[in-house]
C-alpha cells in the first residue's frame, strides 16, 4: 500500500487538522469510475495546495440498514483501502457507520462533519450520491448551501459505451463474465486474504488447498480456474468459493479454498491474491468423499486444459 493515513476516529471541531480536498463515496470495488474520481481529487488538491482525501464508511450504509439483503461486496475492506491508496490519496477517513451517522441530517453532515470537523475546502461527489438522514442530502442540496468549500460533480465514466458501476460489475461476476468485469474494474477481479488452517480434508484427498476465510459476502460462488499471486511466481490452480456444502453444510461462512497446481509448500499465515479466470461449475453437495474426489479430479483436469495453449499444427 502507498503511504496513506487511515483515520477511524474523526477529529473534533477546532482540532488542528489540514485543509482537504475530499471525495465522498462507498468506493466498492474501486473500479475505473472510482479511480477517476480519486485521481481528480489528487489533481485538485495539488492545484489548491490541499491534502487529497476520501471518506468512506465501515460498514457500508446499505449493510447497516439491510444487513441480510445488502448487495455483495466486491472487495474486502483491506483491499478496498489498498486500491484507494494506489491512486495517490494520502488520507482516508473511515468512520464506523452507526446509529449516530444514520440519524444525522444532511445539514449537520455538511456543516458539522465536512466543514467544521474535516475542514473540507473542495468536495467531489457523484451525481447520484445521497447522504444524511432519509437520504435528504444530494448534489442540488450541496449546490444550494456550500459556502466553506468548492464543489464539483463527478462526470459519468463509460468504457466501450457502458457506464462503469459496482452494480454492473456484480452482474458480470454473477454470470462469470470476467472479461467484462476486468474492463470495468481496470484489472482482473481478485480476492485477497491470509491463508488459514483448515480441516486438511483436501490434503487427505490428494488435493492440498489454501483456505482464505471471508468476512464478507462475495459476489460470486462456484468452482473456478484461477491464478494465484503472492507465492513468488504467479501460479495456476482451481478454487472453490462458497460454503463447501459437502463438508460444512449450507450455513457455514464463505471460504475461498484454492488448490495450486504442482505446489505443496507451507504458506499458513501468508497473504495471497486469487484472480478468477473462468468458471467450471456451480458449488454442489456430494453423496460421499469418493464422489467429491472424482469431481475434484475432473475440475483440475478442466482447469489445466483452460490454461494450456492451443497448438496449431500446419497441414
Amino acid at each position: 500500500m502507498d503511504l496513506v493515513k487511515i483515520i477511524r476516529t474523526l477529529p473534533q471541531a477546532g482540532q488542528d487538522r489540514p485543509a482537504v480536498a475530499l471525495a465522498l463515496g462507498n468506493f466498492d470495488g474501486v473500479h475505473r469510475g472510482h479511480q477517476a474520481m480519486l485521481r481528480r481529487v489528487v489533481e485538485a488538491a495539488g492545484d489548491l495546495d490541499l491534502v487529497p482525501a476520501a471518506m468512506t464508511f465501515e460498514p457500508m450504509a446499505r449493510e447497516y440498514f439491510s444487513p441480510g439483503v445488502a448487495s455483495a461486496r466486491l472487495l474486502p475492506l483491506r483491499t478496498r483501502l489498498e486500491r484507494m491508496a494506489e491512486t495517490g490519496i494520502s488520507r482516508i477517513y473511515l468512520p464506523r457507520f452507526n446509529a449516530r451517522l444514520a440519524g444525522m441530517d444532511a445539514e449537520t453532515f455538511v456543516g458539522d462533519l465536512l466543514e467544521r470537523r474535516l475542514n473540507v475546502r473542495w468536495l467531489l461527489i457523484g451525481h447520484g450520491a445521497r447522504f444524511g438522514k432519509g437520504q435528504a442530502g444530494h448534489l442540488d442540496f450541496l449546490r444550494a448551501r456550500s459556502n466553506a468549500f468548492m464543489l464539483e460533480a463527478m462526470a459519468m465514466v463509460e468504457i466501450d459505451g457502458e457506464r462503469v458501476s459496482s452494480t454492473r460489475i456484480r452482474e458480470a461476476l454473477a454470470v462469470a463474465d470476467f472479461a467484462r468485469a476486468e474492463r470495468l474494474l481496470g484489472r482482473p477481479y481478485t480476492i485477497a486474504g491470509r491463508v488459514s488452517h483448515g480441516n486438511a480434508r483436501g490434503r487427505a484427498l490428494g488435493f492440498p488447498t489454501m483456505n482464505v476465510p471471508l468476512t464478507f459476502k462475495p459476489p460470486l460462488s462456484g468452482v473456478f480456474a484461477v491464478r494465484v499471486h503472492g507465492l513468488g511466481a504467479v501460479r495456476e490452480g482451481v478454487a472453490n468459493l462458497g460454503t463447501r456444502p459437502t463438508v460444512q453444510g449450507n450455513n457455514a461462512n464463505p471460504v475461498l479454498e484454492t488448490h495450486v497446481f504442482d505446489f505443496n509448500e507451507d504458506v499458513y499465515g501468508q497473504r495471497i491474491e486469487v484472480a478468477f479466470v473462468g468458471k467450471l461449475r456451480e458449488e454442489m453437495r456430494f453423496a460421499d468423499m469418493a464422489a467429491l474426489t472424482k469431481q475434484i479430479e475432473d475440475d483440475v483436469r478442466r482447469a489445466r486444459d483452460m490454461f494450456s495453449p492451443v497448438l496449431c499444427v500446419a497441414s
